[in-house]
């Protein structure tokens, strides 16, 4: 019996695109200059998104059966959830994996099977002052990978959510060689890359390059662009990420780079299903400003390709 070859995938069949509450300009569980978590979950639906990563923990509703029902009442379905902890300090190993343990539980009773998770910044994200050094030492970077590769493996065997490390500027993992460090250093069973496209151009790394090189490490992807001016005076003035993003640092498509259409066309050709979630920066915003925005990211996005309702199948 001859055998019935497979369709031959579409440009973009892998890619499912979703939104997060950091492109309505949250950034913590309360603060005043956020909207309500139901206004954001309505203009969601009103941008024409299906899928939603939970962003920080607390600003949805934290009890599962709620959350379902606020979800179910609109139509919308979780891609994953976020945490955020340092990996780099090992006294703080329990306190961190507390958090990360409500995050995972919550992930996983919304059907969802990805944590991002967000190292520390050492700059804070309000006034911009130090909190720590920039640099980590090299008793701090001996312990990295191993540590990601411990969290990853008990949410895996724990929670069936898959750990994905995400990059973040001013933070210990951003610049390229840094991305790279981590994932030479890390087990991909257990850890895996959120790649960020904003956060790389930050830090002045190559996404494509990093799709093309470690496209097998990709478990899930955040899709945004960065102002090349504002990245300039970022390093000539030496900007927090917070001054930075009030000066307009994180930009929709077809501004800023690097260039949608390029990354979704190299994620397309990877062999893997994965999750493409907007986030445009914009803490603090007015309330006005999300939706539309939103509005138009989708659709460009969707010019290029990029647009799905269908879960992604999860391999890693």
């Amino acid at each position: 019996m001859a055998t019935v070859p497979a369709p031959l995938r579409t440009t973009v069949g892998n890619l499912c695109l979703g939104s997060a509450p950091d492109s309505w300009g949250v950034w913590f569980p309360q603060d005043e200059h956020q909207v309500s978590y139901t206004r954001f979950l309505d203009e969601l639906v009103q941008a024409g998104y299906e899928w939603l990563e939970l962003g920080p923990y607390g600003y949805l509703p934290t009890d599962p059966q709620r959350l379902k029902t606020e979800l179910e009442a609109r139509g919308l379905k979780v891609s994953g959830g976020t945490a955020f902890g340092a990996l780099h300090r090992p006294e703080s190993w329990d306190e961190m994996l507390a958090h990360v343990r409500q995050v995972a539980a919550l992930t996983a009773a919304a059907g969802a099977h990805h944590l991002v998770f967000i190292p520390p910044m050492y700059r804070d994200e309000k006034t911009g002052a130090f909190t720590e050094s920039p640099e980590l030492t090299a008793e701090q970077w001996a312990g990295f990978g191993r540590a990601a590769d411990r969290l990853g493996r008990l949410l895996l065997e724990e929670y069936d959510v898959r750990l994905v490390v995400h990059p973040h500027a001013d933070s210990h993992i951003q610049t390229q060689g840094e991305i790279e460090r981590l994932l030479n250093e890390s087990d991909s069973r257990y850890t895996n890359l959120c790649l960020d496209t904003g956060h790389v151009a930050y830090g002045g790394g190559d996404n494509l390059d990093l799709i093309r090189r470690f496209g097998e490490r990709v478990g899930y992807v955040h899709i945004k662009q960065m102002d090349p001016e504002i990245l300039a005076q970022v390093a000539a003035e030496d900007l927090s990420f917070g001054e930075a993003v009030k000066r307009g640092v994180c930009v929709s498509p077809p501004a800023g780079v690097p260039k949608p259409a390029d990354v979704v066309a190299e994620l397309a050709g990877l062999d893997a299903e994965l999750f493409v979630i907007v986030e445009q920066d914009l803490y603090p915003c007015a309330p006005e400003v999300p939706l539309p925005i939103a509005v138009s990211t989708r659709e460009h996005l969707a010019a290029c390709g990029l647009s799905g309702t269908r879960r992604p199948n999860i391999d890693r």
